[in-house]
């Protein structure tokens, strides 16, 4: 025990994409496993395991003592709700003992369907601050996956505050953007990364435009690639900021990825509660960076440093650095080795361009003064001789870095833990012998671990022992033989109350061993029992409402955008500035023109940022646009003080109508759907839903990445956050060019957030007709960085065709014909 902890209070919660990582995350220590089925789970990409196997999955796992949790971090659209509803289903039968949720709308069904069956809030949830997990416990989420962008400080904060178990990533890839809130993939391919078909836009070059003119950026290309997270030499920090569960990312990656990890992660546990503060070694570190690397980082949990999370020179695993090119010779190439390699590892030569291609292949033979060198080597100056053909030399440089990208040696020994026939570990018995001359012998076995018991009483009566009675010697040779199975017995755990000296055959002792055994293995295979009840998952559709004049809104974000967008005929207007100080401003400016007037909350909460959520309630806007549950939480919990309509925006991620009723229970005066859906799926919506308590947005820049790295602060400041960075972004303007030619503006908000917006606005007005039959209740343009003239036109135009005096197609044609880049139909048509 350490600080009131005992080593089981902690969960080390390992990935599983196929049946060998499983079996190498149980065998190597993990305590919990996570894993998806072929539907409804965040890496569609992985080869992932099918519903049907679910009962022998969890049996599997509570055999070893491992829970298993089933990955459901997606959102569900509308004509998906039965087959959500037969999957949570297929998890209660099962004995799954958790689902992991990002849709607050499956939330809901699930809690339809069972009151006690274990929710965990996904990190999709952007769950980031105390306020967050507030409002998660009227649906008794069991725990939550905080936003990988928490710091230490703000992890401790939240679970002090909000006192719910916390489960924090502390290895593997790191996204750019908030989870939950990139849409980056939808935009560009259709493939949403909030379906699991993130199509990895963040690990694509870029160009840094800067007011317009693309700055040198040397060999940096990849601006939005982050490192790789390793928080391994932060695990003691971690306990004590309260994490209960360690979670290691990689459902795409190998069984030898996930023994590697998994093992060394257990390891700084264990020293942990040792009372050993040694750190990694370097050989761990080394071994970890093997498996998969992009080079490591703390990420966020020291808080933000811009300058330490993206490398920019490389978008993926490199493995560990070997060395650099000194040399090259007629057939070899001469490196100052600084980490061990030896015959038969890869490695790859990096000319700093990866997007060429590299040159690389296996080690053939390592010399030194021209002789070979046997087994491995550390340091020093080596010819490395490569494979016949592997690498074309010419297209090597002197001051090439080399990679080791394959350790073939590594990998046969982490494939060893689990490629075996053994089982992966066994469990303490406490066994007890019992019995007098003429009665059965009694045997009461007890799995320790599991607090399991069984009684197996022997076929026939105890008889005289004439030579060789039932000593307690002789009782443990034969009850401790259990070889090949999950259990062991020590025997100092056999206790033998026998009334004088009796025998019963060696073989119905070994029958009874066996028979208990059995029992106590389909004990701990036993699912545990949920509640169930059988649902309609349509039952609550509401009664259409109908609307006939539904409401136009605009949303700002600039004073200019909105002094054009007051002197039309908008019904209702929103701020959405870069700068708090600007609302009042903006709120009366509003209503100086007579127009009513929202304001923005940001997308992402964070502990201590109340102070903002106040200064736009003591804006008195007419109402505010709530864009996460901590802000809607904020307000909700204020009702008293704050007595202002609340809007829920796109970042709420409503794709289902339960998640629209959710939301409108919890206080929400409309809602915005997801940008997720295409127009049959946004169909599906409104006809299940209350449309006439919606609002869609037609004409928006789509927020692409939104990131807690800064663009600004990394590139054009010398500074690491903004204490220091001298706030670049208020004197420049920088875009993103795309390998096509598109420039996608980076725009900043209160909290130093990027948004990165697409360069091409869009428009649903070819479906205006079919959503004003659905009795939509609003419809909203948003603007980027149009001029005042600008604004005026394109309001213009949506007016006439909800008054049904132009078509929608009239109105998109209109302004791709006046947009220099054109204006796309989006994702409603995907």
């Amino acid at each position: 025990m350490r600080n009131g902890l005992k080593r089981e209070d902690i969960e080390l919660l390992a990935p599983a994409g196929n049946w060998d990582c499983l079996k190498a995350a149980v065998a190597n220590g993990a305590n919990a496993v996570f894993f998806g089925v072929e539907k409804f789970n965040a890496r569609a990409r992985a080869e992932n395991f099918r519903m049907a196997e679910l009962p022998e999955i969890m049996a599997y796992l509570h055999m070893y003592g491992v829970k298993g949790f089933l990955t459901f971090n997606i959102l569900v659209f509308e004509n998906e709700l039965e087959d959500a509803r037969e999957l949570i289903d297929a998890c209660i039968h099962a004995g799954v003992d958790a689902v992991i949720v990002q849709d607050l709308g499956l939330v809901k069904l699930i809690r339809e369907i069972s009151p006690d069956f274990p929710i965990h809030g996904s990190t999709q949830m952007t769950i980031t601050s105390p306020e967050a997990v507030e409002f998660t416990k009227p649906f008794n989420i069991e725990r939550v996956v905080l936003g990988r962008e928490n710091s230490l400080k703000e992890i401790k904060k939240i679970g002090e505050k909000a006192k719910l178990p916390m489960e924090v990533f502390v290895h593997g890839a790191l996204c750019v953007s908030y989870s939950g809130q990139c849409l980056t993939s939808e935009m560009w391919g259709g493939r949403s990364a909030n379906r699991g078909e993130c199509a990895q836009a963040c690990r694509l070059p870029y160009d840094l435009m800067v007011d317009g003119v693309q700055k040198d950026m040397g060999n940096i290309a990849y601006l939005l690639s982050p490192k790789d997270l390793a928080a391994i030499d932060l695990v003691p920090e971690l306990i004590e900021a309260g994490v209960t569960s360690f979670k290691i990312e990689g459902r795409l990656k190998t069984p030898e990825y996930v023994a590697n990890v998994v093992s060394k992660y257990n390891a700084a546990i264990e020293r942990y509660f040792a009372g050993e503060d040694t750190g990694p070694t370097e050989t761990e570190i080394r071994e970890l960076q093997q498996s998969f690397s992009r080079g490591f980082t703390h990420g966020f949990l020291e808080g933000t440093n811009n300058k330490q999370l993206v490398d920019g020179s490389f978008p993926k695993s490199r493995g560990v650095f070997l060395g650099t090119v000194k040399k090259l010779l007629a057939s070899s190439v001469l490196v100052e080795i600084v980490a061990p390699v030896k015959r038969g590892d890869g490695i790859v030569f990096d000319a700093g361009d990866p997007t060429q291609k590299e040159e690389g292949g296996r080690v053939y033979d390592i010399l030194s003064r021209g002789k070979k060198v046997e087994g491995e080597v550390e340091k020093g100056l080596y010819e490395i001789v490569m494979g016949r053909n592997d690498v074309n030399l010419k297209r090597l440089h002197v001051g090439d870095r080399v990679w080791k990208t394959s350790d073939p040696e590594l990998d046969r020994r982490l494939r060893k833990t689990f490629e075996t026939e053994k089982p992966y570990r066994t469990f303490p018995l406490a066994v007890h012998v019992s019995g007098k001359l003429g009665d059965k012998l009694s045997i009461t076995w007890v799995d320790k671990q599991a607090n399991h018991a069984v009684t197996v009483p022997s076929e026939k009566p105890l008889e005289a022992a004439m030579k060789r009675p039932l000593t307690h010697e002789l009782l443990h040779d034969q009850l401790s033989r259990l070889g090949g199975t999950i259990f062991h017995l020590d025997a100092r755990d056999l206790t033998v109350n026998l009334d004088g000296d009796l025998i019963v055959p060696v073989s119905e002792l070994n029958r009874m061993r066996r028979e208990a055994v059995e029992q106590l293995v389909y004990l701990r295979s036993k699912p545990p029992v949920y509640l169930h009840r059988d649902v309609n998952v349509y039952a609550d559709v509401p009664r259409t409402q109908p609307v006939e004049k539904p409401m136009l809104t605009a949303l700002c974000r600039s004073l200019e955008q909105l002094e054009a967008a007051a002197q039309t005929d908008v019904d209702f207007l929103y701020a959405d500035f870069e700068f708090v100080k600007q609302y009042p401003e903006g709120v009366k400016l509003a209503h100086k023109y007579g127009k009513k007037i929202g304001i923005a909350t940001m997308r992402i909460h964070m502990p201590d940022e109340n102070g903002v959520l106040a200064l736009i309630a003591k804006s008195k806007p007419d109402a505010i646009l709530v864009r996460n549950t901590g802000a809607l939480y904020y307000y909700l919990s204020r009702k008293d003080e704050i007595d202002i309509p609340l809007i829920g925006d796109f970042s709420l991620n409503v794709a289902n109508h339960k998640a629209v009723e959710l939301f409108l229970e919890a206080g929400l005066t409309r809602v915005t759907p997801s940008y997720d859906l295409n127009i049959q799926q946004m169909v599906d919506l409104l006809r299940h839903a209350n449309a006439a308590k919606m609002e869609l947005v037609i004409h928006q820049h789509m927020p692409m990445f939104h990131t807690e790295h800064c663009v600004y602060c990394t590139f054009l400041s010398e500074g690491t956050d903004h204490t220091n960075c001298g706030t670049p972004c208020e004197t420049s303007r920088i875009s993103l060019k795309d390998r096509v030619g598109f420039s996608h503006p980076v725009r900043v908000d209160t909290g130093c957030r990027n948004t990165v917006y697409n360069a091409i606005d869009q428009s649903g007005a070819e479906y205006l007709n079919e959503f004003r039959s659905l009795h939509v209740g609003s419809y909203r343009i948003e603007f980027l960085e149009e001029e005042p003239e600008r604004v005026r036109e394109v309001i213009r135009l949506y007016r006439q065709a909800l008054r049904g005096e132009v078509s929608g197609t009239h109105v998109w044609r209109t302004l791709k014909a006046t947009n220099q880049l054109g204006v796309t139909r989006g994702q409603l048509t995907k």
